[in-house]
């Protein structure tokens, strides 16, 4: 399928990909994706080692070969030694974006006094975006969508409000979203008409 957007999922975790016990950051992500996304999209998916060399040749296949137009991976972004995703992804980057990793960890702030201690990352590999998202399901979500009130109120964006306009200038798809869990940030410039009203 060459319509739509292709993004690329990457479980980063040692004891998963051995089996030892059940991944669920791809299945967090993929529930997310379902629920957020109006335009149409596909997933790969990959399930991995904490291994720089791995995480690195699995980001260019998926940016360079399956032409994923964005990519998230979800673990390995701590100060032990075992936890390298960020240092990966910067191998791998033809640009930063450090923007989005200092709004995950401020989102982060809202719920725990470690989050200082993530060093996720986004950067741009040709005309593909890699994030380093959190590890946990709960803080994926609440790093993507943002954080509401108990009446469902939004307090802080989540980053994903700003990838959709982040593909356009790096020449992805027209992405449009569900505005009742992430309404895309477009300058009106950027804005096109849409039969869904979803943007």
């Amino acid at each position: 399928m060459s319509e739509g957007l292709r993004i690329g999922l990457v479980s980063i975790s040692d004891r998963a990909s051995t089996g030892v016990y059940e991944d669920k950051g791809i299945p967090a992500l993929l529930e997310w994706f379902a629920a957020a996304l109006h335009s149409p999209w596909r997933a790969e998916q990959r399930l991995i080692p904490d291994e720089q060399a791995v995480i690195e040749q699995t980001l260019i296949e998926l940016a360079d070969v399956a032409g994923c137009h964005l990519i998230v991976t979800t673990g390995g972004t701590g100060p032990a030694l075992r936890d390298v995703t960020p240092e990966a992804t910067l191998a791998v980057a033809h640009k930063e974006m450090p923007g989005f990793g200092e709004e995950m960890r401020r989102i982060s702030r809202h719920f725990v006094p470690t989050a200082i201690l993530s060093r996720q990352t986004a950067v741009i590999r040709g005309q593909s975006l890699i994030i380093n998202l959190p590890g946990q399901p709960k803080a994926i979500r609440e790093t993507l969508e943002g954080l509401r009130d108990a009446e469902g109120k939004l307090l802080v964006e989540g980053i994903f409000a700003a990838v959709p306009y982040c593909l356009d200038l790096i020449g992805g798809p027209y992405v449009e979203t569900r505005s009742d869990v992430c309404k895309a940030f477009r300058p009106k410039s950027a804005q096109r008409p849409t039969a869904s009203g979803a943007a």
